[in-house]
């Protein structure tokens, strides 16, 4: 029987009735076999991730403090869950030992990655299920990526069919390090976690569990109420991510994509909603559906925009532009060029303290007639891989923007053709955003 990995975030485990929730969920479809939990999350908004009062607690023992108030908070969220839903814990034990660690130095990471060990104990009990410890089997580099002999060791782990396995996401084992002490992920690691097993016991499917009916075609800060995106690719997840979009973790794409492994965004809370399907190829009738996948943009940049006449017969002009920025420890977004100008965009941050040096670096390298330096820039993608194929989607882009009174001042797009990059004055960013939503779905 094919299997599915259900990967559950800190909101879908915050308390009993979501536990509630998550053993339904499983229960109403039996190839939901392998389960990865975070650490509880918030159950109101004044309240604490389990997470952070982890961090906490390892800050105050690091400085020789008492972290023993924070510790029995983390105790109680715990015990409150167990009580509620009737079980024999196995949770103190391992709090207990959390201490002894904390009291002895352990590092940070270690001091996190209980939240989970403890949840995925929990949650084990309740399902009657098999506790995968990620400690003994995902192997992080150095860098931070997932070791190659992770897929093998997890693997074997969870190789009989028949039986429910509940592993903690967020951490792994340090492979770089022969004592292979506790690694985590970056924060939101669970996804990667999640990803990870996916790959890792060959699944039919990735379905990732949160407080959301999938991904949303622009930003809710932005537009009230916006449409979920039905199925979207691999690569219009990845442009969306890049440009600010709150997604999908990025790193968590990787191993599944890699495998050709889909991926459901699913609510926990509305679990009969169909969610976003994230798919290595779009299907015929998602490329027939609409004509973008989703808005995505950032503010806080800059142009630096450089003119010199008969510039294009200089060769080498973009390299010494950039070896420029490189020079300052400045990297670049995105580099449009004319027959005798040149900009480059920048994050404006980067350029904090530096600007002076590296406009004086570029007069320096390019001696140019002028230069211009561009600040309060916002930059907005539409994204969709059926743009290359779709007549008039710059056209319905631009007009709207011309219509709503929009100045555009940057245009750029990829060799890909799966976006377009639009750069605006700050002021109008909201506006821009909400001009190219309701063309695409007004």
């Amino acid at each position: 029987m094919e299997r599915i990995v259900v990967k559950f975030g800190g909101s879908s485990l915050a308390d009993a009735g979501q536990f509630r929730k998550v053993k339904a969920i499983i229960e109403a479809d039996q190839r939901r076999k392998i389960v990865v939990v975070s650490a509880p999350g918030k159950r109101h908004p004044d309240d604490e991730k389990i997470t952070d009062l982890l961090y906490r607690c390892h800050k105050l023992a690091a400085a020789g403090g008492d972290f023993s108030k924070l510790l029995a908070i983390i105790r109680q969220r715990f015990a409150e869950i167990a009580t509620d839903l009737a079980l024999a814990s196995p949770v103190p034990s391992a709090l207990d030992e959390l201490r002894t660690q904390l009291t002895a130095g352990c590092d940070a990471d270690f001091a996190a990655s209980r939240g989970e060990y403890c949840c995925a104990l929990l949650m084990a009990a309740y399902l009657g299920a098999e506790m995968i410890d990620p400690g003994l089997s995902v192997a992080i580099g150095g860098d931070g990526s997932v070791r190659p002999e992770t897929y093998e060791n997890l693997g074997k782990l969870l190789a009989d069919h028949a039986k429910t396995y509940v592993m903690a996401g967020f951490y792994g084992y340090d492979g770089s390090k022969s004592q292979r002490p506790v690694k985590t992920f970056s924060r939101g690691g669970s996804d990667i976690s999640g990803a990870i097993a996916a790959r890792a016991a060959h699944a039919a499917l990735y379905e990732n569990w949160t407080d959301t009916s999938g991904i949303l075609i622009a930003d809710p800060r932005l537009i009230y109420d916006p449409k979920v995106i039905g199925e979207i690719s691999f690569a219009e997840v990845r442009e969306m991510a890049y440009m600010g979009a709150s997604v999908f973790h990025d790193e968590a794409i990787l191993p599944v994509r890699e495998a050709g492994i889909a991926i459901r965004i699913r609510n926990t809370n509305r679990p009969n909603d169909p969610g976003t399907l994230i798919t290595p190829k779009l299907s015929a009738h998602a490329l027939a559906r609409t004509e973008i996948a989703g808005i995505a943009g950032k503010q806080g940049f800059s142009m630096i925009s450089v003119a010199k006449t008969m510039l294009h017969h200089q060769a080498g002009i973009a390299y010494r532009l950039l070896g420029a920025l490189l020079e300052h420890g400045i990297s670049f977004e995105h580099c449009p060029s004319s027959i005798d100008s040149i900009s480059v965009i920048v994050e404006t941050e980067q350029l904090a303290g530096k600007e002076e040096a590296v406009v004086k670096t570029i007069r320096r390298v390019i001696e140019p007639d002028s230069l211009v330096v561009e600040h309060n820039l916002a930059l907005l993608a539409v994204v969709g891989e059926g743009m290359s194929s779709t007549a008039g989607i710059s056209g319905k882009v631009f007009t709207a923007l011309g219509k709503n009174g929009v100045n555009v001042r940057i245009i750029n797009q990829g060799a890909s053709e799966i976006n377009i990059i639009i750069g605006v004055a700050a002021e109008d960013y909201e506006k821009a955003v909400l001009a190219i939503y309701m063309a695409f779905t007004g």
